[in-house]
């Protein structure tokens, strides 16, 4: 059907001399949702190139541009999805500094943006675009926001918050899964409860191993860590948009997380200050989406130091 609709897009398109054709949005989302990256990551450069001459459209630029970065990655497309990247944190810059847009964003879009880096060897990069969240998040924690903004920066962070690779998780082989770097309201709703109906299991899972992660910390702590990062995600996607007091249902997560990779910091002092370092700046875009500014930059704060740059 999705198919068929962009069959009829186009037809219009050529007719009327539109620049994108209808459904090629929807038709990208169904190809991610199977798994087919590669064709996903084709229809959104189409779309992209199409709509970014006419800039960011009130907003609605910057939610394409989340969907082609995160496709673009799952399609292995490494170097084409971090030029993405730059080009996404450019424009949440430019909006923030005009007034077009908050602050947070450009926040969000300036953390998901060293991580992929960090991800992808580019560690000194990396750290430079850190320390431009860090000069962002202390005006935020001075200040606040210039500009009262709506709800929508709350749903910019959990869509960055789940990238590519953020969760550590590992979808089963064949199984649709949700649209890369997609808000849940254009995932189909198979897809929706299914991902959402997992959070029981992995509770039980979290449940079952934290003992024997305290017996024998070697064997099963890091798994622990992963399973509630996962566990946190999958819920503060869930919660975000459900209510204004989505905050207090996932807070306990992100400070369960962060106990964790203390505890692993501890016994593997190599990977598991890292992974602290993780847990403190995913925990830090929590209280910053909470407008808990202050908050966020002490995690910040933390997290840098636990990297060895400068706080």
């Amino acid at each position: 059907m999705r198919a068929e609709m962009l069959s009829i897009g186009r037809a219009q398109a050529e007719l009327s001399g539109a620049p994108v054709a209808k459904g090629l949005g929807e038709w990208a989302a169904g190809l991610s949702e199977e798994g087919r990256y590669a064709e996903a990551a084709d229809a959104l450069t189409e779309l992209v190139e199409a709509i970014l001459p006419a800039g960011p459209a009130g907003g609605a630029l910057a939610w394409s541009l989340l969907e082609w970065i995160a496709t673009l990655h799952n399609a292995g497309r490494y170097g084409e999805a971090l030029a993405a990247f730059e080009t996404l944190v450019s424009m949440e810059a430019a909006d923030a500094a005009n007034d077009r847009g908050s602050m947070a964003s450009h926040l969000y879009s300036l953390i998901g943006y060293a991580q992929m880096l960090g991800t992808h060897g580019r560690g000194q990069q990396a750290a430079r675009v850190r320390q431009e969240a860090l000069a962002l998040l202390t005006e935020l924690s001075d200040s606040g926001e210039r500009t009262s903004w709506s709800g929508y920066q709350a749903s910019f962070w959990a869509v960055l918050l789940s990238f590519p690779g953020a969760e550590g998780d590992r979808p089963e082989p064949g199984e649709p899964r949700p649209s890369s770097g997609a808000v849940p309201m254009r995932w189909s709703p198979d897809v929706k409860r299914r991902y959402f109906d997992s959070r029981h299991a992995l509770q039980e899972e979290v449940d079952a191993l934290a003992p024997r992660a305290v017996e024998d910390p070697d064997r099963h702590l890091a798994e622990l860590v992963r399973l509630q990062r996962v566990l946190t995600i999958r819920s503060a996607v869930y919660w975000q948009d459900r209510t204004h007091l989505f905050a207090e249902h996932v807070r306990p997560l992100f400070h369960d997380g962060v106990d964790l990779a203390g505890r692993l910091a501890k016994c593997d002092p190599a990977d598991g200050t890292r992974t602290l370092a993780r847990a403190l700046i995913d925990r830090s875009t929590f209280h910053a989406a909470a407008h808990e500014f202050r908050l966020a930059l002490d995690d910040f704060r933390r997290a840098l130091r636990h990297l060895g740059e400068p706080t």
